[in-house]
């Protein structure tokens, strides 16, 4: 029988929370059935990684949506590769793939990993992209949710939005609490006696890591043994640094870029805090939960659909946020019959909701479903 070919489109080769989804969904797809092949819009570690999986992976560069001048060579990577379908993660990859893809009758599905529109930005800016998402959303042949509460804000901007919701999934092998995991706090220099905080996101706006910085400049004043683990990169990076530098955190805060070790790096870690002002689902929030961390997270979307407050983590009001950081990471600090209680909770909800295996399962079928209404 011959294989489905599915054409795999995300915005990025950073990892994100969608190339993360897209690895984990790649990992775990039946090989037998689908011969998943990726275009990327940048290169990075997840372009790699994906070739050591031997998965046929390209680049055509871009990091503009709707970018027209791409759309010849985007038409070309089609006509070659001959996918049956076209699976797009995430706004800028959908608006590069969905008209060439079109022109060859291909059906498009285009999983939302968050909007591209939020409450804090400029109306006008809000409105484009909106509209963006309005005719994306309608002009795609399904769309999947990574969160039903990610499905609801759609829905308030947009009325008529459908969507299959398949919570995003993280691999339970290797994100496991009883594993073997490398010493990441002896290799770093932070002792065994301090409290260790871990932020791994983009240094952006939307994920707050200048906040975390101020707020964690706050609460080891009066709690020393703190220490502070900031991995990634991003636009905000240079002004963490400065800040770093402004209130003197050099010996209580270590920065580190992506890497690909995570799940050392959360075993090596006390509290994970995610400050975002938006989420899809994010999967980041997942794998620090199923590896039993306690983690802290913004009451928004994605986030709130996950972490129930004071039962396996702490949800905390995006309004402000930084004395709301700092309450919460004292009391956590001071608490461990807390932090453990809240972990022990925390990989109950992964282990129960939150597999790669169901989500990657529940994409295929929407893949057959798809491809049976075409024919």
């Amino acid at each position: 029988m011959r294989k489905i070919k599915v054409l795999e489109c995300i915005r990025q080769g950073q990892i994100g929370g969608g190339e993360s989804h897209l690895l984990s969904l790649l990992d775990n797809i039946d090989k037998d059935r689908f011969e998943p092949v990726v275009l990327s819009f940048t290169d990075g570690p997840m372009v790699e990684r994906l070739r050591a999986m031997q998965v046929d992976t390209t680049v055509i560069h871009t990091e503009r949506p709707f970018d027209i001048t791409r759309t010849g060579a985007v038409k070309k990577f089609i006509r070659e590769k001959k996918p049956d379908l076209v699976h797009a993660h995430g706004t800028r990859a959908n608006s590069n793939i969905l008209w060439a893809a079109h022109s060859f009758k291909i059906p498009v599905i285009y999983t939302v990993h968050g909007w591209s529109f939020h409450p804090d930005q400029p109306y006008p800016l809000r409105t484009v992209r909106i509209l963006g998402e309005r005719y994306l959303t309608a002009k795609s042949d399904l769309c999947i949710s990574v969160s039903d509460s990610n499905r609801q804000s759609g829905l308030r901007y947009i009325p008529s939005f459908r969507s299959e919701v398949i919570a995003n999934g993280i691999d339970l092998r290797r994100f496991n609490p009883s594993g073997t995991f490398n010493d990441i706090r002896s290799e770093l220099g932070i002792g065994k006696e301090k409290i260790l905080l871990l932020f791994i996101a983009r240094f952006t706006g939307h994920k707050q890591p200048l906040c975390l910085l101020k707020a964690f400049s706050k609460a080891i004043a009066d709690i020393p043994n703190l220490h502070l683990l900031m991995v990634g990169e991003g636009d905000e990076r240079t002004e963490a640094d400065n800040i770093i530098r402004k209130h003197q955190l050099e010996n209580h805060v270590t920065m580190l870029p992506f890497r690909q070790d995570v799940p050392d790096i959360l075993a090596a870690a006390d509290i994970f805090i995610l400050p975002s002002l938006w989420e899809g689902l994010p999967i980041g929030l997942l794998e620090a939960m199923a590896m039993g961390r306690t983690v802290i997270a913004t009451n928004v979307d994605g986030s709130r659909e996950v972490v129930q407050d004071g039962k396996n983590g702490l949800l905390i009001e995006p309004d402000d946020l930084e004395n709301n950081l700092v309450a919460a990471i004292k009391k956590l600090a001071i608490n461990p019959q807390l932090r453990q209680s809240l972990a022990s909770g925390a990989v109950m909800t992964t282990s129960e909701k939150y597999s790669a295996e169901v989500m990657t399962h529940k994409i295929e079928e929407l893949y057959i479903r798809i491809l049976s209404q075409k024919n």
